[in-house]
C-alpha cells in the first residue's frame, strides 16, 4: 500500500503543477476573451487578429460590420476580433509607469 502511494504522489504533484501553470491560466484567458466578445458595442474601436483596425458599425450574433476607412466597411466574424483598442491603450499606460 505504501509503495503504491509513494509512486502515485510524484504523479499527483506533477499534475498539480501542470494545472496551476497551464490549465488554470488558459481558462482565465478564455473567460476574459469571451467576456470581451460579449461586451462589444457599435462604436468601439477594435483590432482584429489579422491586425486590421476599425470601428464597429453594426453587430449581429456571429459577425459585425467594421469601418476601416471613411465609407469602407467590411464584415468580419466575432471570433476574428483580437482586442478592443481602448484596452490596449490602458495596458500600454500601465506598463510605462
Amino acid at each position: 500500500m505504501v509503495g503504491i502511494l509513494g509512486s502515485l504522489l510524484p504523479i499527483a504533484i506533477v499534475f498539480g503543477i501542470f494545472w496551476f501553470l497551464v490549465i488554470r491560466p488558459q481558462k482565465q484567458r478564455q473567460e476574459e476573451r469571451s467576456n470581451m466578445l460579449e461586451d462589444l458595442q457599435a462604436g468601439d474601436d477594435i483590432i482584429t487578429i489579422g491586425g486590421i483596425k476599425g470601428k464597429i458599425k453594426s453587430i449581429n450574433q456571429t459577425s459585425l460590420k467594421l469601418e476601416i476607412a471613411p465609407d469602407v466597411e467590411i464584415e468580419v466574424t466575432r471570433q476574428s476580433i483580437g482586442r478592443v483598442e481602448e484596452e490596449l491603450e490602458q495596458e500600454q499606460i500601465e506598463t510605462e509607469q
